[in-house]
């Protein structure tokens, strides 16, 4: 279970979050929706214990991130990019990361196989698209097959059979009865994969349910987020 109550940031003068909560519960994907700029990202960086909240609570099984004990079989989280060096090999990058979290080197090739990316692993990462990169990212989330995934714009940056292909990986995932939360900034996108739907619109939440409480009464999935943002939606389906 993640568990955000009241949560709220400011920056100086500039409010950034403001009292934000909401829940992503075991067995469902839940949508965390909003423009670019809404305050997603920064709700996902404090709730990973990398950024401090000015106040309110981000819990991962009712404790924050920082006091788990074993937080990469706990939680795995893509935020931005594969986060390894362009030098390095998608597979040195992995063999590094199990190593620094006392993981077993087998996972490594395991999770190449899962993220389609076996027959590129010798390859720098300098030489990888921005689908590889998101995929070598997610790659090292799952090394400690977590219980929850927390991915900011998984699908960003792939093509209409990586998403298709994410679509299914995450709808399995949920349905071994593990948590899901992931960002997006176009409800179309992520529309047919997932359970819950939370969005946010300048720091506020405007919007949460189930999809089809969320959709309500707008007759379709991108009248919907218009009206609760003012954001057209766009981009791949």
């Amino acid at each position: 279970m993640l568990s955000i109550h009241e949560l709220s940031k400011r920056r100086g003068s500039r409010e950034i979050l403001s009292g934000i909560s909401f829940e992503a519960r075991p067995g469902r994907v839940t949508a965390f929706l909003g423009p670019n700029g809404a305050g997603k990202t920064s709700t996902l960086r404090i709730l990973l214990g990398l950024d401090s909240a000015t106040s309110g609570t981000a819990l991962v099984d009712g404790v924050p991130f920082g006091r788990l004990k074993d937080p990469l079989t706990k939680v795995g989280a893509l935020l931005d990019g594969s986060g390894a060096h362009r030098s390095r090999t998608a597979r040195g990058h992995l063999r590094w990361l199990a190593a620094a979290g006392g993981l077993p080197s087998a996972r490594v090739a395991e999770v190449l196989e899962v993220v389609g990316l076996t027959n590129d692993a010798r390859r720098r990462v300098r030489g990888y698209s921005l689908g590889m990169g998101r995929r070598l990212g997610l790659a090292a989330a799952l090394l400690g097959d977590p219980e929850i995934l927390i991915l900011d714009e998984p699908v960003n940056g792939l093509d209409p059979e990586g998403i298709r292909w994410m679509r299914t990986f995450l709808r399995d995932r949920a349905a071994t009865g593990r948590t899901v939360l992931l960002s997006s900034h176009f409800l179309g996108e992520v529309a047919e994969t997932v359970d819950d739907v939370v969005v946010i619109h300048h720091g506020r939440i405007v919007a949460q349910g189930t999809l089809p409480e969320v959709v309500g009464e707008h007759g379709s999935v991108e009248n919907a987020y218009f009206a609760l943002t003012g954001a057209p939606q766009g981009g791949p389906r």
